[in-house]
């Protein structure tokens, strides 16, 4: 019996320390320190920038970093951004708790994410699949909510653009699995974008981006908004 028990010990010691290995941020330990000095500027806002009441908390990449109009396009909402250009969710996850503890009362959570398919400056190496965007998203909501038990969650999804065309494939099956993931779970709501950045012919509307056919200009933002506010105004109000 005591054999037995050692033995069952041991395999659950096996189990647990094969979890442990598997943790996303160990397997993507190396991911964090590029992007530390961006985060340490995120985190000197939360020390003298006014943060208003009842505010809606933006993270993510460029898109939201790049979003000086925000304020304005996201009227009556109050927005607190903490996005960082090149980010992805497995960088991300390192920063989760960092970023959100600070702002655990935020009215709600917006993500947007777009880079995990092409990798660090499109580097083949460092590219994830889509179910792997996934399991990081997954990740990263729940390191979410072990912060913010409450707080709804809304992921916007990845757009379409002419200069990632040739991965909208791969893209589709990133958003779907992401969608398909927040319509199971409680409080998190999936913001679907595509329909209104494609045009009759399925192709990106270039006229909504700047010159790099990547970013938002200020008709994308407008359009962004619009569309995003239309979901905070179902489910928060």
């Amino acid at each position: 019996m005591v054999k037995n028990f050692i033995r069952t010990i041991g395999v659950v010691g096996c189990l647990l320390f094969l979890l442990a290995s598997c943790s996303p941020l160990k397997r993507y330990a190396n991911a964090a320190a590029p992007w530390e000095p961006h985060i340490k500027q995120l985190e000197l806002k939360d020390q003298y920038e006014n943060i208003p009441d009842d505010y809606i908390l933006y993270l993510g990449s460029s898109s939201i970093r790049l979003w000086d109009s925000i304020h304005q396009d996201m009227t009556p909402y109050k927005s607190v951004k903490r996005g960082y250009g090149g980010a992805h969710f497995y960088d991300l996850i390192h920063f989760t708790e960092r970023l959100v503890t600070p702002h655990r009362d935020a009215k709600a959570i917006v993500c947007f994410v777009a880079n995990d398919l092409t990798g660090i400056w499109d580097n083949p190496k460092t590219k994830v699949t889509p179910k792997q965007v996934k399991r990081l998203y997954v990740y990263f909501t729940k390191q979410i909510r072990a912060i913010a038990p409450d707080t709804p969650i809304f992921l916007i999804e990845i757009t379409p653009t002419q200069s990632r065309w040739n991965i909208w494939d791969k893209t589709v099956k990133a958003n779907d699995l992401m969608e398909a993931y927040c319509n199971t779970r409680n409080n998190m709501y999936f913001i679907s974008t595509s329909e209104q950045f494609l045009n009759e012919e399925g192709l990106p509307r270039t006229e909504l981006f700047i010159e790099d056919q990547l970013h938002l200009n200020r008709d994308g933002y407008r359009l962004w908004s619009q569309i995003i506010k239309s979901h905070l105004e179902k489910h928060l109000d």
